[in-house]
């Protein structure tokens, strides 16, 4: 995973190539994840007179990440918007998570009664291809160790490369079962954030959790 948030685009449209293939991407995503993700092209609207904070200059392309109103939304909201998001990177495309600091041009997109907007991801040809920030160790966020499991490190490894809200790394991951015959089970948890969107970078944490661990060697511990 190399990839970093990309705030600043150059405002060129994207190809119909671009268009198409995200528009199929979304259209996957939607049908494996009941969420109702859409692509909205050529509209800056959304993305003019930002606060000073998380200021974005040449976005007119992003996600509107949007949904049912459930209690899982937000979590499901960043676990199936990151695979969105690792995927424009291999089209060659930036992106950013956007919680707060856009404007809702509502005659852009479609919703139900009973869904609402999560938050936006900001997609396009990038200025630059942002940096790097400073992340936790595996310690803070986990409880791995010299004898874990290759995959739980790896896994807890990718989980510190998935962007949070403010860097906040606010997220704890543990080995919680190796035994008795079945998969090993692996807790994930958020920390209390004063920033907030912790259930957004639960899913988003887990996304890259599963990545690098591999789907096949572990089972989500369930938490309700």
């Amino acid at each position: 995973m190399a990839r970093h948030s990309v705030r600043e685009y150059t405002g060129s449209a994207l190809t119909e190539a671009e268009v198409n293939a995200l528009r199929t991407l979304i259209d996957e995503t939607n049908k494996a994840s009941g969420l109702h993700i859409q692509l909205v092209t050529n509209e800056s609207r959304a993305f003019s007179g930002m606060a000073s904070y998380g200021k974005f200059k040449g976005v007119s392309n992003y996600v509107v990440m949007a949904g049912r109103k459930s209690a899982d939304l937000e979590e499901k909201t960043g676990y199936y918007g990151e695979q969105i998001v690792l995927a424009a990177q291999t089209m060659g495309l930036n992106t950013c998570w956007v919680g707060m600091t856009y404007k809702k041009v509502k005659e852009s997109y479609t919703l139900s009664e009973d869904e609402k907007v999560v938050c936006l991801i900001a997609i396009g040809h990038g200025a630059t291809q942002g940096k790097a920030h400073k992340t936790k160790t595996p310690e803070a966020v986990s409880n791995a160790a010299a004898d874990s499991p290759e995959w739980f490190k790896k896994g807890v490894a990718a989980a510190l490369l998935a962007p949070t809200a403010l860097n906040q790394q606010k997220f704890r991951i543990e080995l919680t079962n190796v035994g008795d015959g079945c998969l090993p089970t692996v807790s994930a948890q958020r920390r209390f954030s004063m920033a907030g969107y912790t259930r957004i970078d639960l899913g988003i944490v887990k996304c890259h959790f599963e990545i690098g661990a591999g789907k096949e060697n572990f089972a989500w511990k369930d938490e309700a």
